[in-house]
């Protein structure tokens, strides 16, 4: 029997209608389920779903579950299974209790099993976009017990103590196991790793001191599609000015952030989305320019009738308030002053963002790896979906029209880039950067990677 031990942040297996973005859990479920169809770094590979095809027009898809698909508990994956899934998931939550907005993306779509193993998609208009939301679907059945572990992938659980550890089997073969534990602290999983007690360690990005990245291990490391950002107010008060969301971004030094709190484990953002997403290829942009004396110049002395209030939590992003106190800082040099407001309350600070209650500025992280959802869920004001805070730009929403309706790959790229390139020349939020995440393991072990997602792949 071979056996990986691997030392992650949680050992979790979240209900099948509860959304997540973290990187521990979305390893477990990469492993375990299957999404409808893989995303990997950008490109869509076939996943549980083999095939797919349309009409010519992005309106009738028919997606063909792969040959021989079935759960670990024995049960034939048919297209009702696929069906009835994503009947779920459109209802489905996150992490804080708040709807998702699939409901939305798929509200025109008639969805049906055409065959045992086939799903039909019809929609009014072209819907392109259908497989990038179909990559964050993981099918998944409930055990006898109620617990979310019956999926169609590779490895199946064998045995799961929720929030302590997991062991997996290969279906192939059953003598490959992995072994998850669950070390909350990265410098303990590290320490885990380098006394043997572990074979690979996840999220070293997270140490108190930066990965020293010594020669006794291997170490990985990649580019993650979250985006740090500030939501610019621009429903109302000083952000309401294009010009004041511009010189923000000229005056905040988001490479002093990475470098003074994330060991400079961390890539400058460009615009809304981070260089894995469709559109960036064709957008071809460089960050916004660290301009402090012309970011002074564009304001031409304009300022806020009062302090500029910066609302933040103390986590999620890592280290929320220390970035809050960098940006004020910097704000403060080209002559605005604020004030941070700290939300302790983590849930309740995303569902003050929700309702718009945001001050002038508010920290979030923004986590789809779909153009097409940042936009629809965040910046678009014909949607006015839950994170839009005011932004109106007639020529954008032109563009958007333009990327959701576009069919062939190329189009879709060259759309999506000119949405991306008109929200770096009118950012309706404060861009600061993208995580580097980083991993490490023993010597001599091949196969383990790292994707722009945070998830561990394991060959």
């Amino acid at each position: 029997m071979t056996l990986l031990r691997i030392a992650a942040e949680k050992c979790r297996f979240t209900p099948p209608r509860q959304v997540t973005d973290d990187t521990s859990v979305l390893t477990l479920k990469n492993l375990v389920l299957e999404p409808l169809i893989r995303w990997d770094d950008g490109v869509l590979r076939p996943a549980l779903f083999g095939a797919w095809s349309h009409d010519g027009t992005a309106r009738r898809w028919r997606f063909t579950i792969r040959p021989g698909a079935r759960f670990h508990d024995g049960k034939p994956c048919v297209a009702e299974d696929v069906v009835h899934f994503i009947e779920q998931i459109c209802n489905s939550l996150d992490m804080f209790g708040m709807k998702w907005a699939y409901s939305r993306y798929l509200a025109h779509a008639r969805i049906t099993a055409e065959a045992s193993d086939v799903v039909a998609v019809e929609n009014p208009t072209p819907f392109a976009d259908i497989l990038d939301i179909f990559t964050e679907f993981y099918i998944c059945r409930l055990t006898p017990d109620g617990r979310p572990l019956l999926g169609t992938g590779p490895w199946r659980v064998l045995d799961h103590t929720p929030e302590r550890d997991a062991v997996l089997e290969r279906v192939a073969d059953p003598r490959d196991r992995i072994a998850f534990t669950a070390i909350a602290d990265a410098d303990d999983r590290l320490l885990a790793l380098r006394e043997g007690h572990a074979d690979a360690a996840m999220n070293l990005e997270r140490m108190h001191a930066a990965p020293d990245f010594g020669a006794d291990l291997a170490w990985g490391r990649a580019l993650n599609t979250l985006s740090v950002m500030y939501y610019l107010n621009c429903a109302q008060g000083f952000f309401t000015s294009e010009a004041a969301r511009r010189a923000v971004n000229m005056a905040v030094d988001s490479q002093a952030i990475i470098d003074g709190l994330f060991h400079g484990l961390g890539q400058r953002s460009a615009t809304i989305v981070s260089p894995l997403h469709r559109g960036m290829k064709a957008a071809a942009l460089s960050p916004i320019p660290f301009d402090p004396d012309g970011a002074r110049r564009l304001l031409d002395g304009a300022a806020p009738s009062a302090p500029l209030v910066i609302r933040t939590p103390e986590h999620m992003p890592e280290r929320a308030r220390e970035i809050s106190e960098q940006v004020a800082a910097d704000l403060a040099a080209i002559g605005l002053p604020s004030r941070i407001e700290v939300q302790k309350d983590r849930p309740e600070f995303a569902r003050e963002v929700g309702r718009k209650e945001m001050g002038d500025m508010a920290i979030f992280d923004s986590t789809p790896h779909s153009t097409y959802r940042v936009l629809n869920d965040k910046v678009s004001s014909a949607v006015k979906g839950i994170w839009w805070q005011g932004h109106d730009d007639t020529a954008l929403e032109a563009m958007i029209t333009e990327a959701n309706h576009a069919v062939a790959d190329e189009e879709r790229e060259t759309a999506y880039g000119r949405c991306l390139a008109r929200l770096q020349a009118n950012p309706p939020w404060l861009y600061l950067f993208h995580p580097i995440e980083v991993f490490a393991h023993r010597p001599g072990l091949t196969g383990i990677t790292l994707d722009g997602k945070g998830v561990l792949g394991i060959a």
